[in-house]
């Protein structure tokens, strides 16, 4: 198992496929980009397929979820998809999109065996996307979506991060959106991930701030704690259920106790919490000849070493070098 030294045992693996995006979202990354990996220290698809076999098969991984920057750019996913689809224990697949290109590879990823996606959706006001992600690409993005869902990929989840002064008015309207279209919202506080670092916690909209723009519009009530689990998200049942909405506070309602999570970067770093700031690089390993069994002791020793939180309250927090497109959702 991945166990580090307060219990908690990893069973979740992010897996970053590139940190290249389409799109330049404002809590991201600047207008103009960033410095991309070189190709040769990318893992390659077959590296890549290694290590998740490695997860699975050795230590425990459940669950597999692909990430980027924006992973629909790797030409090679579904081969990846399928590859982690046919592995035995067989674990439970997810994407993680801003749904740029979904309406085409939608069908071709849920034939390799995906089982969902996620879909970043800050707004439906496709001026304030175009001023959030700095690029026209709204309707590409729903279209994304509605092929997610005909294709099989369900649940279709999505992410919404809202920023003052710029889409917090949007909170309803954005539930109401997804009910009506089947998907489940998840309200996601901004985070210090930014490659700029100019996060402020004054800035951020905060969950208690979520909820009650949307208890303005619909009746909100607390689904049973005890079946969140591991689940980053707090969940409510809109308007008595069944539908339900979420809200996760990472900052203002960190739920570190519960971390099942361990993540891949695209350059095979190992990093056992996303605001690490140390991270144990098994791309060496991969190609000096290092058998499984040495890659999957080096992984265990990178998870043993988590931290018990992520800090960020702590007036000694320093902000992750790596941005969240390098470091995988």
């Amino acid at each position: 198992m991945l166990a580090d030294s307060h219990g908690r045992v990893a069973t979740d693996l992010r897996v970053s496929l590139t940190d290249r995006c389409n799109l330049r979202c404002t809590y991201c990354m600047p207008p103009e980009g960033l410095d991309w990996l070189p190709k040769d220290e990318v893992l390659t698809d077959d590296e890549v397929n290694r290590l998740i076999a490695i997860g699975v098969t050795a230590l425990g991984i459940t669950e597999v979820r692909f990430t980027g920057g924006e992973p629909l750019l790797r030409r090679g996913l579904p081969g990846i998809v399928a590859a982690a689809t046919a592995l035995t224990p067989r674990p439970r697949t997810a994407l993680t999109t801003n749904g740029i290109g979904l309406a085409r590879v939608a069908p071709a990823l849920a034939e390799a065996g995906l089982d969902r996606v996620n879909v970043s959706l800050d707004t439906l006001r496709p001026d304030v996307f175009a001023r959030l992600a700095r690029r026209r690409r709204l309707d590409d993005v729903l279209a994304g979506m509605a092929a997610a869902a005909a294709a099989g990929l369900t649940p279709v989840k999505v992410n919404a991060v809202l920023m003052r002064g710029v889409n917090d008015d949007e909170a309803p309207e954005l539930l109401r959106y997804c009910l009506d279209h089947g998907y489940e919202l998840r309200f996601i506080e901004q985070m210090p991930l930014d490659a700029q670092h100019g996060w402020r916690r004054d800035d951020m909209v905060t969950a208690d701030e979520i909820l009650d723009r949307l208890s303005a519009v619909y009746s909100l009530e607390a689904a049973d704690a005890a079946t969140r689990g591991s689940a980053p998200a707090e969940l409510f049942r809109v308007d008595g259920g069944p539908a339900t909405v979420g809200v996760i506070g990472s900052v203002t309602r960190p739920f570190c106790g519960a971390c099942d999570r361990v993540r891949l970067t695209a350059d095979g770093q190992i990093r056992n919490c996303l605001f690490a700031r140390e991270e144990s690089d098994l791309r060496p390993l991969l190609r000096g000849g290092a058998t499984d069994a040495e890659i999957a002791d080096r992984w265990r020793a990178a998870v043993a070493a988590k931290l018990p939180g992520h800090g960020i309250d702590d007036p000694a927090f320093l902000q992750p070098a790596r941005p969240m497109s390098a470091i995988g959702g």
